[in-house]
């Protein structure tokens, strides 16, 4: 076989492979390099495919594989200490509220404007588009489908808990489908250890989930989602605190990867809100425009902001946001350039109204 041969044969699974690395990494961008690697290793060795399982299955073992060496080389790398309070997080991506309390507004651990000095993996989000559609296909008829409940970012924080061959058992086994045996030869382990690995990741699972996980509907956009995001768009857009505070949880939690820092409860959501949005003070974000996005089989605003001087809206942030009850129960606003990249939003926004 010819590596033009090849390439056109692996390319159908590029996508399903690109899910599983995701999770195994919490990385869209190290997912891409991953998928990219498994083509690679695969052509290398492919004198040596005896055909003793799918090509399919061959080639989940060897991104297995490759992701399972990148968070070893990872967790080589020096990181910033979590919060004395806080266990070390294994080596996958985190969110904020992984590694330390809740802050005030206002509070001196929020005068941050850029991330810490040491690198931190922070969690990242996946643009629907790149893993839908959730069912198999013409292109890959035996496709594993994805579900919504483990692509959305509450199931993608948990899994991180997991050191990696516990978190690749349980991927395996419980969101792939395989058996025991299948899954322990792919990884080169007993099935008494494979076992072991998925009992242990099935509790630390359940430890990790949010409390109220279990009453959630499953990640989507029912047209009552839909409504309270266009709310709360509107809100944010005009600028109405009153609006935004209306539709959050009692409980809502808010945070901004890269910034360190988060916030828990209505209150303290909307009086960082407040200090943003008051141009007197030195943290201004400016005035905001929103384009709705769909993000982890989540419903999710891509945030753009125009700043004083300014005659268009810049990117801020991509948010994923979770509702429950009418409400929304958590708000993660991921601030990269690359994330806009990613979803292929514009570069820019003209102002709402010309006169604004």
């Amino acid at each position: 076989m010819d590596e033009a041969a090849f390439a056109a044969l692996v390319e159908r699974h590029r996508r399903e492979l690109r899910v599983h690395c995701y999770r195994m990494t919490g990385s869209l961008e190290e997912a891409e390099d991953l998928v990219q690697e498994t083509f690679l290793r695969a052509w290398r060795s492919v004198d040596r495919f005896e055909g003793r399982s799918s090509l399919r299955r061959w080639l989940y073992r060897i991104a297995t594989n490759a992701c399972l060496d990148a968070l070893t080389a990872r967790s080589r790398r020096p990181q910033s200490q979590p919060h004395p309070q806080r266990q070390p997080a294994a080596p996958g991506r985190v969110l904020p509220r992984h590694r330390t309390p809740p802050v005030a507004p206002g509070s001196p651990a929020t005068q941050v404007a850029a991330p810490p000095p040491t690198e931190v993996a922070w969690l990242e989000p996946i643009p629907d588009h790149l893993w839908e559609p959730a069912a198999p296909g013409d292109e890959a008829p035996d496709a594993v489908v994805t579900t919504r409940e483990t692509i959305e970012l509450a199931f993608l924080a948990a899994i991180q808990h997991l050191a990696p061959r516990p978190r690749a058992v349980l991927i395996l086994r419980d969101v792939l489908g395989w058996s025991a045996r299948e899954t322990a030869t792919q990884l080169g382990v007993t099935v008494a250890a494979a076992n072991n690995h998925l009992a242990r990741a099935r509790s630390t699972l359940r430890e990790q989930l949010p409390e109220r996980h279990g009453d959630w509907s499953p990640a989507g956009s029912s047209a009552e989602e839909r409504a309270v995001l266009g709310r709360y768009m509107a809100a944010v857009e005009q600028g109405d605190l009153a609006a935004v505070a209306e539709l959050l949880a009692d409980d809502v939690r808010a945070s901004m990867p890269p910034l360190p820092f988060w916030f828990r409860g209505r209150d303290d959501v909307v009086g960082a809100l407040a200090l943003s949005w008051d141009p007197a003070l030195p943290h201004y974000v400016g005035r905001f425009r929103f384009l709705p996005v769909g993000a982890n089989g989540q419903l999710g605003a891509a945030a753009y902001t125009r700043r004083p001087g300014d005659d268009v809206h810049r990117p801020f942030g991509v948010g994923v946001v979770t509702i429950a009850d009418g409400r929304i129960v958590e708000m993660v606003s991921f601030h990269d350039p690359a994330v806009f990249a990613s979803f292929d939003l514009p570069a820019t926004l003209p102002p709402l109204s010309p006169g604004e």
